[in-house]
Order: structure tokens, then sequence, then C-alpha cells
């Protein structure tokens, strides 16, 4: 008798969509966290944002680290309880469509798609930061002092990174899941013990943190104003942990396995990022060096000045290993979420895009469509490396309105007393009891201030002219007005569960089996 790779998975979650089982389980407990801490990536988004935050704020910005630490901890809770119920390929689109309406869960997975998109072109431009200082070959194009040899260069290594990224998720789950587990173990360690050498070269004490060192002086928010700008730099790396509840579909008991991996990704980036950005500060030669605010010197900079001899090279290393998995979780993350719109039909050529191929057991038309929009996106930075800026920073917008979906329909249902289900408790699952209000309302709070505070038109995030100024209400208009336009000339119509994708399917092929 044949294998059936999509045999019923007893306790998934999945019973309450009416999906068949059609991906392969192989990822374990340490392979789901690590789907989370990859993409949230302590090295990749620190050691690309650190600048920003420190030559906006100065030193004092670090407090916005444990500002957004609460905020996503609401939201990741609320997140965690959910995917107790329903771990589920692109929980986000699925949370909302089931909490909220058809229309509100396609627009969350149409924000979220077009987001981790334009977020894996960003991501890999990360590699140009760091190749480079590794070694001048890396330099291709001119030697880095022309107009837009650093640009340029940017984009080809990006290129390959996305080529390695679409092949690998094309050749199936396990292989991803082997490369990113190894690459996160890698990150992890190397950021231990880079905080361990920051903290053993301090030169300051923590005084350096209860001060403004003059930054909003004579301005009407004071210091405020570049807090709420620099803060940025720490919302724009805690998000992601959903990815562990995406691939609950691919994932060994993924009900227990799930909450657990999204509590401690976001916990151990916390932890692990804060104390490389505390210890950095504290062991900076100097703070009043100007390249350490510059988008070409900042934490790698002072990880390069601290180190002795050949150790800063290594870390550097391990910089780009963290780049290239937080890429793959990207790139992977954005896959799921394909793959569930289409097997709703709720995306153009829903049946190519939800194919699972039988032999990887893994939808390829997605990564290389994927691959192929990120590589389109990349050539912007080329001509337009402030356009691309803009863009990459209103994906981060756009996440935390999808985010956004998913609270707030959870919040009403609270209130309305449909939440949680009786039966996370009875089973043991994770349920936050009677804290779940206070912790719904927090989450909704935050990710409506955080988001207002995101787009808010200021050159000092945008720049010029007015339509990057205003930018995240011109360009979210456009890309929510495109999508339902599509939503409503043609989507509506015909969204439904594929007949290839439903329980009747699943129940068929087993009796074709026997």
């Amino acid at each position: 008798m044949a294998k059936h790779t999509g045999a019923a998975v007893t306790d998934s979650g999945m019973e309450h969509f009416g999906y068949r089982e059609s991906l392969a389980r192989s990822i374990g407990a340490f392979g789901s966290f690590a789907a989370g801490v990859s993409y949230i990536s302590i090295l990749t988004g620190t050691f690309q944002l650190f600048y920003f935050g420190f030559g906006t704020a100065g030193p004092a910005y670090l407090w916005s680290w444990p500002m957004v630490l609460i905020g996503q901890l609401a939201v990741a809770l609320c997140f965690m309880e959910l995917a107790a119920k329903y771990p589920i390929a692109g929980s986000v689109y699925n949370w909302s469509k089931l909490l909220g309406s058809r229309v509100v869960g396609w627009s969350s997975g149409w924000l979220m798609l077009t987001a981790s998109i334009v977020t894996l072109s960003a991501v890999v431009l990360a590699l140009q930061l760091n190749l480079p200082r590794l070694w001048s070959g890396f330099q291709i194009v001119g030697d880095g002092r022309g107009t837009y040899d650093f640009a340029t260069n940017a984009v080809i290594l990006g290129t390959v990174l996305i080529v390695f990224t679409t092949v690998v998720n094309a050749l199936g789950v396990r292989l991803m899941a082997t490369i990113n587990s190894a690459g996160v173990f890698i990150e992890l360690i190397a950021a231990c013990l880079i905080a361990i050498f920051l903290a053993a070269n301090i030169r300051r004490g923590p005084a350096v943190f209860f001060s403004t060192g003059g930054y909003g002086a004579g301005k009407s928010w004071g210091f405020l104003g570049p807090f709420l700008v620099a803060s940025l730099a720490s919302g724009y790396v805690m998000y992601g942990f959903d990815t562990a509840s995406s691939l609950g579909e691919e994932t060994h008991e993924p009900r227990r396995t799930a909450p657990r991996a999204i509590l401690r990704a976001i916990l151990a980036s916390f932890v692990i990022g804060g104390a490389i950005l505390v210890f950095a500060v504290m062991a900076a030669p100097s703070l009043h060096d100007p390249r350490i605010g510059s988008s070409d010197g900042g934490l790698q900079y002072i990880v390069e000045q601290v180190m002795w001899g050949p150790l800063g090279k290594v870390f550097l290393v391990c910089i780009v290993v963290a780049v290239t998995v937080c890429s793959l979780a990207v790139h992977t993350a954005a896959i799921r979420l394909t793959f569930a719109m289409a097997r709703d039909n709720a995306l153009p050529f829903g049946e190519a895009l939800a194919r699972v191929n039988s032999a990887t057991q893994t939808p390829i038309v997605p990564a290389v469509v994927i691959g192929v929009i990120a590589e389109l996106i990349l050539i912007l930075n080329i001509g337009q490396p402030k356009i691309f800026t803009v863009l990459t920073s209103i994906a981060v917008i756009m996440i935390y309105l999808a985010y956004l979906m998913v609270t707030g329909p959870l919040l009403r249902k609270r209130l309305q007393g449909q939440w949680p289900p009786a039966d996370l408790a009875a089973g043991g699952y994770f349920t936050m009891g009677r804290w779940g209000l206070l912790v719904n309302v927090v989450a909704v709070l935050w990710g409506t201030g955080m988001a207002i505070n995101l787009a808010w038109p200021r050159e000092a995030v945008y720049g010029a002219p007015w339509y990057n100024t205003w930018g995240a209400f011109v360009y979210i208009a456009v890309i929510l007005g495109a999508g339902l336009w599509w939503y409503a000339a043609r989507g509506s119509r015909q969204i439904g569960t594929l007949a290839s994708h439903t329980r009747v399917a699943d129940r068929d092929a087993l009796q074709a089996e026997v």
C-alpha cells in the first residue's frame, strides 16, 4: 500500500477549517523555536538598525527595547492562545478570517503577504553591511565609493541569497528546518559570546542610559520626539514570532509546541539582543564617534573596535549566518501564507500556488514566485534607495496592522464571552485564564499606538518629498486599494476551499489507497 503523506494527524487543530493534511510533519520543538528566532533574528535586526536608534536619540533610546517587548509580548500571548487552538499555515490570515470575517481575513493576509515579500528584499540587503567588511572581494561593483556602488552591490549579493532561499524552500521543509536550526544554533552561541566579550570590555557605567545627551533640547516635545523616532529601531526587530504557528501544519504536536516556541523566541531575542545593545554602548571606546550613529559604522563598528585580533571577523561571519537564516525564515513564512490563501482560492492562480509537490511535500510554485518578486523589488534599491527604505519601513507597518486584525477581533470575542474555548484549559493547552482580557486590551492598544508611531509623517524617518514623508498613507493606500479592488472584482465571488484541499478529498484519497 502506498504511503499516504496527507493522513490525518490527531489533535492537529485543522479540523476547524476543513482542510486536508497535505504538508509533511517533520519539524520538532527546536525547529519550531528556531523558525521564530530566525525571523526575529537578533544579530540581523540589532546590527542593521542600531545606528539609526543611537544616531537619533543616543544611548537612552535603548529604553525602547523593553517597551517594545511589553507590547509585543502581549500580542505574542494572544497568538499563543490561538496557536494552542489553531496551529495552521498562514496563521495570521486564518485567525483573522475565523475571528473577524472573510474580508478582514483576506485584508490581513494581503497586507502580511506583500509586507513579507518586501521584508525578504530588505533583509538580504544586510549582507552588504557585513560581507565587504570580511573581504574586499565581496565589493563586486566598484570600490564602494561610487554613487551607486554600495546599492548595486547590495542588490547583487541579495540576489544570490534569494536564489539560495528559493532553492532550499523548494527542496522541502526538512532541509529548510535543518539549515535554519543549525544557523540559529550558531547565531545564539555567537550572540551570547558577543554579549560576554562586550561586557568584559565595558568602559562606562549604566548612568549613560539615564541621560538624554542633549537630544530633543529646545524642541516642543523635548526628548520624547527623538525617542519615538528612535524606538522604530526596536519596533522593526521584534516581530515574526508567529512563524512558529504558521509552520504548525508541519510540526509534531503543534498545539503544544507552537505556543511554547512563540514565547521562547520572543524572550530569547529580548534577553540576548538587549544584552548586546546595552554592553555595546557601555564598551564603545567613544560615544562621540560619529561612525557609531552612521549606516557605515553602527554596532559592527563597535564590535570590530572592541574585539581583539581576528575575533571581530569571526563574529561578522556569524552575523552573515544570521542574515542567511533570517532570509530563509522570512521566505518560508511568506510561502506558507501564500499557500494558505491560495488553497482558499483567495489569490490569483490559486490552484497552481496551492499545489504541493509530491516528492518534496512543499509548495514549490510560491517559493519561486516570491523569490522572483523579491528580486524585482530589489532593483528599486539601485537608483532609488530612499524609496526602498520607505517601502521596507511601510512593510513593518503593514505587519503591525495585520497583527491588529487578529488581536482586535479576538478582543471582541472575549468581550462577547466566546473566547477562550473551554477545551484549551480542559486539554492542558496554553491559556491566559483571567489575565486574557487585560493582556488582549494591552495588545490592541499597543498595536494601534505603534502603527501610528510608525506611520507618522516625519522627514527624519521617511525623508522628502511629500510622497515619501506621507509614504505610509500613500503606499499602503495603493497596496491595500489594489488588493481590495481585486477582492471586489473577483475574489469575493471565487473564494472558497479548493476541492483538492478539502477533508473530503483527504477521505477519498485514503479510501483509494485501501
